[in-house]
């Protein structure tokens, strides 16, 4: 029998739980694709989508309410609209919610995340004329969606859905050591290394060619299984024991990383940051993708005399989502260490709320599954 309906989970005002409804089935347009989604990440900055954004930056657009939510979803193509080249259906995906105009200059000079439009499908956009991405491709925490074709990535064997569900901040920490431009011989400083985000790095830098990798964070026993990925390359060290610059210089012979990422998320405190920021090397380049709230000071005349720099990095694209794809099928990043935490649809605010509980830290990673 033909399916004409689909159950998804909706949010009709801000700060209030999400309904579970039945939808119509959604077709695929010109150069777009019907994705069966077997799983979406709940991502642990979704809590705060989902209740304060309107509050905290009125500046980047929620879609029109009801809406579907969901920021990370993985399944299998279920329908090909027309137009559209190399996919067909049956295929594994991991479908990036980024979503571009294709006709500004970013996106025809190949520069897609900073798109005049950008937006994250089931998410929130970046600018004024993001609604109207964000209002016609809904996000992952429902039985299907409809994404463009632009936005696949190909899943090998080796990639469960729950794994490929957790893309999103894998990709985002990809997309930061990329354009760190990471070499062997060089050294990497990562703040918040146990966390969802900052995990990425141990799993994917030794891989990109970085020969130490130093990590901070908080718990002891957490960090000890960060190090345990790869004990003869990363060091992790506990901020209950001391700040993270006085660390580095002790570890380095007093010379610094040559490379800095700031995992930390909106919450934590600005010292940890400036301290990883005194913690590079002449030369020395940082990224930051915890998106650290509020005005931070920082000492531009040491940096203009050390020729260091800042860089922000938002996301990634469906091509460095391939590559790590293409990485995973081939052994050089392993997923098996994440720990899933799967929801049915029904459940999702629970799941919500469930979001970065427990001891398990980045490990843990928290699914819905709608076709379950």
């Amino acid at each position: 029998m033909t399916t004409t309906t689909m159950r998804a989970a909706r949010m009709y005002d801000v700060g209030k739980p999400m309904r579970i409804e039945c939808l119509p089935l959604p077709e695929p347009g010109p150069g777009e694709v019907r994705v069966s989604v077997q799983a979406c990440n709940v991502v642990p900055n979704l809590a705060n989508v989902l209740s304060n954004w309107t509050t905290w930056f009125p500046q980047n657009p929620l879609p029109t309410l009801p809406a579907v939510f969901g920021l990370d979803p993985a399944g299998i193509v279920d329908a090909v609209g027309p137009g559209v080249e190399g996919f067909e259906t049956g295929e594994r995906v991991y479908v990036n919610p980024g979503r571009v105009c294709t006709t500004c200059r970013s996106c025809r000079d190949g520069y897609p995340t900073t798109c005049e439009s950008y937006c994250f499908a089931g998410y929130f956009g970046f600018t004024p004329s993001s609604p109207r991405l964000l209002d016609r491709h809904s996000g992952g925490l429902a039985e299907f969606l409809i994404a463009p074709h632009y936005a696949l990535v190909r899943l090998p064997d080796q990639v469960d859905f729950e794994a490929a569900a957790r893309f999103g901040y894998l990709g985002t920490m990809y997309a930061a050591l990329r354009k760190l431009a990471p070499e062997p011989g060089r050294t990497l400083l990562v703040n918040g290394i146990s966390g969802t985000l900052g995990i990425g790095a141990a799993l994917l830098a030794p891989h990109m060619g970085v020969t130490k990798i130093y990590g901070t964070g908080r718990d002891h026993a957490l960090l000890d299984r960060v190090r345990a990925l790869c004990p003869d390359r990363i060091e992790t060290h506990s901020l209950h024991d001391g700040p993270v610059d006085a660390w580095i210089a002790e570890r380095t012979g007093g010379r610094g990383a040559d490379m800095y990422v700031d995992a930390l998320g909106p919450g934590a405190p600005h010292s940890t940051f400036l301290g990883g920021l005194r913690s590079l090397a002449r030369g020395g380049r940082a990224v930051n993708i915890g998106a650290i709230a509020g005005e931070v000071p920082i000492d531009v005349h040491s940096m203009m005399d050390q020729q260091q720099s800042l860089i922000g990095s938002l996301w990634f694209t469906p091509s460095e989502g391939q590559a790590m794809s293409d990485m995973a099928a081939v052994g050089g990043l392993d997923l098996s260490v994440l720990e899933h935490r799967r929801y049915p649809l029904e459940s999702v605010n629970e799941a919500i709320t469930q979001v970065g509980g427990g001891t398990a830290g980045g490990f843990a990673n928290y699914v819905v599954c709608p076709s379950a």
